[in-house]
């Protein structure tokens, strides 16, 4: 397992794809796969830890990710001869590097970040799983499609709620973070908010002037132990993206504890939202502030069960073990 090394795996606060890295190895290693993870040194597993990196480079100014990132690569790839398979969830480093990779290459595109990169995966030797199908780039050909599971008994069951309006995620214009505001003050709602500031200028201009600890209230970056409680105490968890979201964790998250969502109709929300059973799709403030109104009549029981049904870590494990074993089978 070829892990990213921005964060630990799985991540003490922010990280998604160290978090999905590290639900497929712990579930692999449930089911009694041997796994290798590749990862920096301080991180959790009950597979075989290895790598180079000590720490993430975004947890260590000390540490030049372009750097570690290359020899982390280069480490792994210099032992795939060892393995059946590798799983690859670090963009398109590994792929320049395909040709020395001796096991047959997956890699899941967590997130496909532009034309500008289609060089290392158009000439790579890799299959390939996008994570939404609206995710997918008409330039390559995928092997499947696996949305992402989360864990579940991390996360209450579905709650009574309340009033507030959430708010999960990093604080960046992509995300909509300012539109969230706009929408809860036009609705009379409070909002919280949770997430690393990716975007300081955003976040210095339109962002902390509106934020008074009342109505508009900011919690930081939370890890996993709080995410479950604050997301199962909203009224809704607001999702107003300005790009097309590949997929989104927190959307997930959020339904599974009972809370829907009202999110932007862009990227992956109309694959991840079960319209008027897990949440709202709309396209600007206005429809959203009458979402809000309309909100409370959706069933908090039925939102959690459908979201619990589709996005659990066991059927993302099972999903890609389903890969794999294809993969194997037609090389042999």
């Amino acid at each position: 397992m070829l892990g990213p090394i921005a964060w630990r795996t799985p991540p003490l606060h922010y990280g998604p794809w160290e978090l999905i890295t590290s639900l497929i190895t712990e579930g692999l290693v449930a089911r009694g796969v041997d796994v290798t993870l590749f990862a920096s040194l301080d991180s959790i597993t009950k597979a075989t830890l290895d790598g180079v990196a000590p720490t993430g480079y975004e947890e260590n100014d000390e540490i030049d990710g372009r750097v570690w990132e290359a020899l982390h690569v280069g480490h792994a790839l210099a032992r795939s001869g060892e393995f059946d398979l590798v799983h690859n969830h670090l963009d398109w480093l590994p792929l320049a590097f395909s040709q020395h990779c001796a096991a047959p290459m997956v890699t899941t595109i967590h997130g496909f970040s532009g034309a500008n990169i289609l060089p290392a995966y158009r000439r790579a030797r890799s299959h390939f799983v996008s994570i939404s199908d609206s995710d997918r780039s008409p330039d390559l050909d995928y092997l499947a499609t696996v949305h992402h599971g989360i864990d579940l008994d991390g996360l209450p069951g579905h709650t009574p709620g309340g009033e507030d309006l959430i708010l999960f995620g990093r604080i960046h214009p992509d995300k909509g973070t300012d539109l969230a505001i706009d929408i809860a003050e036009r609705a009379g709602r409070r909002l919280i908010m949770c997430g690393i500031v990716q975007d300081r200028r955003f976040f210095a201009e339109r962002v902390e002037p509106r934020i008074d600890g009342d109505r508009v209230v900011y919690l930081g970056s939370v890890g996993p132990d709080e995410r479950g409680t604050i997301l199962g105490s909203g009224l809704a968890l607001l999702h107003p993206i300005r790009f097309a979201e590949p997929f989104g964790l927190s959307v997930v998250e959020s339904m599974a504890c009972g809370t829907p969502v009202i999110a932007y109709r862009k990227g992956s929300m109309p694959e991840v939202i079960d319209e008027g059973v897990t949440g709202h799709l709309v396209s600007n403030v206005d429809e959203a502030v009458a979402a809000i109104g309309q909100i409370g009549r959706l069933d908090r029981a039925a939102c959690a069960k459908r979201a619990r049904e589709r996005f659990s870590a066991d059927r993302m494990v099972e999903d890609y073990l389903t890969i794999y074993r294809k993969i194997v089978s037609s090389k042999g």
